[in-house]
């Protein structure tokens, strides 16, 4: 037992000693240094031995271990350059060994056809000339594949494949396979209660695939597009009193085939809230609450609104500034009454930062200049700082429509009390020209070619010109207009028009020059004036026949009278005052639109010419039928001399549906000539509505009563005249709305309700118009 156990001893010591000496190797060679006098690059051929050296970080004569030769190593693989590194040492040499990748001669693209090559190049990486590298072809794969999924291309992939040319060079070719396209095939809600999906989908930005796929791009799926639908479905509910509105989440799942979206928003409406009691107090001295009382035009009862609420404040703040109170700051204070579903707004005037604007950078813009974008600007630099006016100097700079993109940032200027405004741009084209047609049954088919600027010279003006010429009449316009003449909101605008008509449905032809120079401002917030000076130059030719012709062979008496006087030219002065406050809101329910305005004949012939217009709009019926109502009319006073058959009204379908052009109103009872009136009133209503399609295909249905009539040439010299008193007509029909991508269509169905014997009704009209 003794030796045995004196073997067992022995082994253990045996063992702990060959240990020992192995870690003592180990220790021995992990410590070996090594020093270099030379190093020696090996299989390099487009990278330089230097660039090499610079990322191994070795210098000639340092002590360096195994440790550090192998991140020397490593760190040259992290260049990307090399599909191999080794680093040997030799003796006092340090060896580096490497194999490059090759160089890519050419990046091309094979199999794609809804996205160019320059589309799919600005997306990647890889670039002629450059190494080439695995990681990096990789990521432009996904890459591209991430591109097609955002014009709807799910299903397409990518495949990325090398061609060896000499010289250690590539040709990298991405083999596309673009697949069908995957639109969004149902948008729909849950949790909506006051309003129906038909109605959720009108606001949105995204659609659903529909007859005109093919045109129409919002039909295919973008994450970001729905991001801002998100944002668009909280501001419509929050416009109409729904304060506690979210978007709880949107569920967007592929269909089995994979090529349609399936998009849920799953929303959460809460309460409608209205308008509690409204109140003005201020905690600074010098802001006299009843000073700034009439600024407040926020109605106890009414349905809730942030835009109302921003105009309110807006208002508020424009008195400070002309009350020479400068820093003054509005702070809405909400409180709720969840019980009786009412919101108590208590406007408070605040003491605001004392911050001034340093100045305002204004960066990418290549074509519009610098003084079109201040415009724009309430502010200028060294004014005090206002917020609320920079922000809607940002939306006025993206309402222009010269830019892709608009961006506008406050920064700190060079002390803390100055701020440096960054406006960045990105230009977009704003010309176009177009060959087209247009058709109603008025007119019949006319062939149009138009040029319009809205940016002319990057000088923030608008040019446009015209030319139609149809079956009937032929037309010439030149339009100019100068927005901020002087650099004040002053609007200049200058009009020209040459019209001419023959006899093809009338026994005489007319010709019409009309050039008119005007300026427009604002006179409110939601009123604007116009001053304008008019020339006008009208002749009647080509009249049919002889006075003692018979009547089926001539035109009417008075028109012989009337085309006797010769060409004539007039002079007016006139102006416009017109109100309009559609565009207050997201989708407002209610828009309202009042225009009057008078020209003043002067010079030889002497008139007053008189029209108004009053038309109003609402949405009923959770807000999925529009109704429309209009009343227009108009007056022409000849002080001196009389009208002429180029002055008068008429009255086409635009005015009064269900008759043909000058098919109601005076005529000779011998000719059948339409003579037109002095006067003419109507009054139109309307209802637009769903018909139960799909509303991707842009069709709704609608009802509509017109009631009206024109009267009274003048002097008849002699000629028989019928209808020349009010004689009032009615019509009431069923249209077909069509909205399209070449424009929307209107067919109207009429059936005369109050005629006269010899009027000229038409139970169809189509409006249409296109350009290609």
């Amino acid at each position: 037992m003794m030796f045995s156990g004196s073997r067992v001893a022995a082994r253990k010591t045996f063992t702990t000693t060959c240990a020992a000496a192995l870690m003592l190797v180990a220790v021995t060679a992990s410590a070996q240094t090594y020093r270099f006098d030379s190093v020696s690059v090996q299989g390099n051929g487009l990278i330089e031995d230097a660039t090499i050296l610079s990322y191994a970080g070795i210098s000639r004569g340092e002590a360096v271990d195994a440790a550090r030769l192998n991140d020397a190593a490593q760190q040259i693989r992290a260049s990307g350059f090399f599909e191999s590194v080794e680093v040997v040492p030799q003796g006092s040499t340090l060896v580096i060994q490497v194999r490059e990748y090759p160089q890519v001669n050419l990046v091309s693209f094979e199999g794609n056809a809804r996205l160019n090559d320059e589309q799919l190049r600005a997306v990647i990486q890889s670039q002629q000339g450059r190494v080439y590298n695995p990681a990096t072809a990789e990521r432009d794969t996904a890459a591209i594949a991430e591109a097609y999924a955002r014009s709807g291309r799910v299903n397409a992939t990518v495949l990325p494949s090398i061609i060896r040319r000499d010289n250690n060079r590539v040709d990298l070719v991405f083999e596309v396979f673009e697949g069908g396209l995957s639109e969004i095939e149902r948008i729909s809600f849950v949790g909506n209660r006051s309003f129906s999906d038909r109605r959720l989908r009108g606001v949105l930005e995204s659609k659903q695939a529909g007859a005109f796929r093919v045109l129409i791009q919002r039909d295919t799926y973008s994450a970001e597009r729905i991001q801002f639908d998100k944002q668009v479905l909280t501001d419509f509910y929050n416009s109409r009193g729904y304060v506690d509105f979210v978007v709880n989440d949107v569920d967007v799942a592929l269909s089995r085939e994979r090529d349609a979206y399936l998009v849920t928003f799953n929303v959460q409406e809460g309460q409608q809230f209205r308008i509690g009691n409204v109140g003005l107090t201020s905690e600074i001295p010098e802001a006299d609450p009843a000073a700034f009382a009439g600024a407040v035009r926020l109605d106890p009862g009414s349905i809730y609104s942030p835009t109302d609420i921003e105009n309110d404040i807006a208002r508020l703040e424009a008195q400070a500034s002309r009350m020479g109170l400068n820093f003054v700051r509005v702070d809405p204070r909400i409180t709720r009454d969840d019980r009786g579903l009412l919101l108590n707004i208590e406007y408070v005037l605040v003491p605001g930062e004392r911050i001034f604007v340093e100045r305002i950078d204004i960066e990418g813009n290549t074509t519009t200049l610098d003084r079109v974008i201040r415009s724009q600007f309430r502010t200028v630099e060294g004014d005090p700082l206002n917020p609320r006016e920079v922000r809607e100097s940002a939306e006025r700079i993206r309402a222009l429509g010269y830019f892709a993109d608009a961006t506008v940032n406050a920064r700190e200027g060079s002390s803390p009390d100055q701020v440096v405004i960054d406006v960045d741009v990105e230009e977009q084209p704003t010309g176009s020209l177009s060959f087209g047609a247009n058709f109603n049954t008025d007119n019949g088919i006319s062939l149009v070619a138009s040029f319009a600027e809205r940016n002319f010279l990057g000088r923030g003006q608008s040019l446009a010109f015209s030319v139609s010429t149809g079956e009937t009449n032929r037309n010439f316009s030149f339009n100019f207009a100068e927005p901020n003449l002087l650099g004040r909101d002053l609007r200049f605008g200058l009009d020209a028009a040459y019209r001419t008509t023959d006899n093809a449905n009338a026994l005489y032809d007319t010709e019409t020059l009309r050039v008119s120079p005007g300026l427009s401002f604002p006179a409110g917030e939601q009123t604007r004036l116009s001053v304008f000076y008019a020339y006008e130059y009208t002749d009647i030719t080509g009249v049919a026949g002889t006075r003692d012709a018979p009547a089926d062979e001539r035109a009417s008496v008075l028109i012989f009278e009337e085309a006797e006087q010769g060409g004539v030219a007039t002079h007016a002065l006139g102006y416009s005052f017109s109100y309009d406050n559609r565009r207050s809101g997201l989708e407002p329910r209610v828009g309202v639109v009042l225009r009057f305005g008078q020209e003043f004949g002067v010079g030889d012939a002497q008139f007053i010419k008189s029209t108004a217009l009053a038309s109003a709009e609402t949405r009923v019926l959770g807000e999925d039928v529009t109704l429309r109502a209009t009343v227009e009319g108009g007056a022409l006073d000849y002080r001196e001399g009389s009208s002429r058959v180029t002055d008068r009204y008429f009255l086409g379908s635009r005015l009064l549906r269900g008759f043909e052009a000058g098919g109601v109103g005076p005529r000779d009872a011998d000719t059948d000539d339409a003579l037109g009136g002095n006067y003419f009133a109507v009054a139109r209503v309307e209802a637009e509505f769903p018909l139960g399609l799909p509303e991707e295909y842009g069709i709704t249905g609608g009802v509509f009563f017109d009631h009206g009539s024109v009267w009274d040439v003048g002097d008849t010299h002699g000629a028989d005249v019928i209808y020349n008193d009010f004689t009032p007509r009615s019509v009431a029909g069923l249209s077909i709305f069509w909205t399209t991508p070449i424009g929307p269509l209107r067919f109207n169905f009429s059936e005369p309700i109050d005629v006269q014997e010899r009027d000229k009704t038409r139970d169809f009209d189509l409006t249409i118009s296109t350009a290609f």
